[in-house]
């Protein structure tokens, strides 16, 4: 299977590594910078550019309609779904590896962050991600797994270099939503999107998976599932926050629009690259 060309040392990937590294003074420096040029105005536009939102009741409308508008899905993802070979869906499954390996790692520092009644919606979601303690519902094994079947290297070193910068800005994000950001409604907010949409856009990788006779599709079919529950968790937190804090819905609307630009454009990018490899 051949890659896009290795994107070398990109900002994204070096603030990817330098995010999972013991930080010292010199890589503090080298995220804030690279954090300053790429998310802070990036979310400040998106702040300038949002109308504002009055209540919860407001934010969790405009969301409903955000979901049932991308429900609708892409040309991309029919692509993936119905056409795309064997050696194609892997592409796209190598392309997401660096997420599916440490998946929910970077959520943990949101959680001191968070009113009491918050944190325990919020871990009841990280306690799934992580099999509840059970190594074999572990959603990063259920990914091993996956890669496994399709030939795959297990190791995340593997992928550092032949990942897009499009992927990585997904996986970066929430190191900034959960430690730097300035408010963390902007980290609810993206992760109550996460959560809500999963269920509707991982049918088209369970199709792909169940057409082409791929095993270990398990990986998305257990998202199906449990992320409906983690849809009203994510509510729940937010609710909790509301009570305890207050709260700014037009941050949570923020953090929705963020997410789903840059996992959408992570998603549509990654199926362009695995048509032009084939």
């Amino acid at each position: 299977m051949r890659t896009h060309p290795a994107h070398g040392d990109s900002d994204l990937k070096r603030l990817f590594i330098h995010n999972r590294a013991l930080h010292d003074v010199r890589t503090l420096a080298e995220i804030e910078r690279i954090e300053r040029a790429w998310i802070v105005p990036r979310v400040a536009e998106l702040e300038e550019g949002t109308p504002p939102l009055a209540s919860r009741a407001e934010w969790k409308e405009a969301l409903d309609g955000l979901l049932e508008k991308e429900s609708a899905g892409t040309p991309a993802g029919h692509w993936l779904a119905e056409e795309a070979t064997r050696d194609q869906l892997a592409y796209v499954v190598a392309e997401f590896a660096p997420d599916g390996l440490t998946e929910a790692q970077n959520f943990f520092p949101a959680v001191p962050r968070l009113p009491i009644r918050s944190q325990m919606a919020v871990m009841r979601v990280l306690i799934d991600e992580f099999g509840c303690g059970n190594l074999q519902q572990a959603h990063s094994q259920l990914y091993l797994d996956l890669l496994a079947e399709l030939g795959l290297p297990a190791d995340l070193d593997a992928y550092l270099d032949r990942t897009g910068d499009e992927t990585y800005a997904f996986l970066d994000v929430f190191y900034w939503l959960t430690q730097r950001a300035p408010h963390i409604e902007y980290f609810l907010g993206a992760l109550a999107y996460l959560e809500a949409s999963i269920p509707s856009s991982f049918t088209v990788q369970a199709r792909a998976c169940e057409r082409l006779g791929v095993t270990h599709g398990r990986y998305y079919t257990e998202h199906l599932h449990i992320d409906t529950f983690h849809r009203t968790e994510m509510q729940v937190a937010i609710r909790e926050y509301e009570a305890a804090h207050g709260l700014d819905p037009t941050r949570l609307w923020v953090g929705a629009l963020l997410l789903s630009d840059l996992i959408g454009t992570a998603f549509e990018t990654a199926v362009a690259r695995a048509r032009e490899a084939a």
